[in-house]
C-alpha cells in the first residue's frame, strides 16, 4: 500500500520559496542536508490532465475558509490576486 507521496518543485529562487513555505505558510520541515528542506504537507491529491505537451506544474492549497486564510496571509505581508471563480473551486493566483 502506498502511504505517502513526495513532490519536487523546481524553482529559479528555491531559497525564497523554502522561506515562504517555512516562515509564511508555517509548514514544518526536516533538513535533508546542506539546507535542502523537505516540507511536511497536509493531505493531498493528484490529478493528471491531457495536454498536447508537458506544461508547467501547478500547486494548489485547500482551506476551509478562503477569506480567513487570505486575511492571515495578508497579515504576513502576502498580497493575493483577485479570487477567480472556477467551475470546480475558487482560486487565488
Amino acid at each position: 500500500m502506498i502511504s505517502g507521496a513526495h513532490v519536487t518543485v523546481y524553482s529559479k529562487d528555491a531559497e525564497s520559496d523554502r522561506a515562504f513555505f517555512r516562515e509564511v505558510l508555517g509548514f514544518k520541515s526536516v533538513d535533508a542536508g546542506h539546507g535542502w528542506l523537505i516540507f511536511a504537507l497536509p493531505p493531498g491529491e493528484a490529478a493528471f490532465h491531457p495536454a498536447s505537451e508537458n506544461s508547467p506544474h501547478e500547486l494548489y492549497f485547500m482551506c476551509d475558509s478562503l477569506k480567513a486564510e487570505m486575511d492571515a496571509l495578508g497579515k504576513k505581508g502576502v498580497k493575493c490576486s483577485k479570487v477567480e471563480e472556477a467551475r470546480w473551486a475558487r482560486l487565488r493566483r
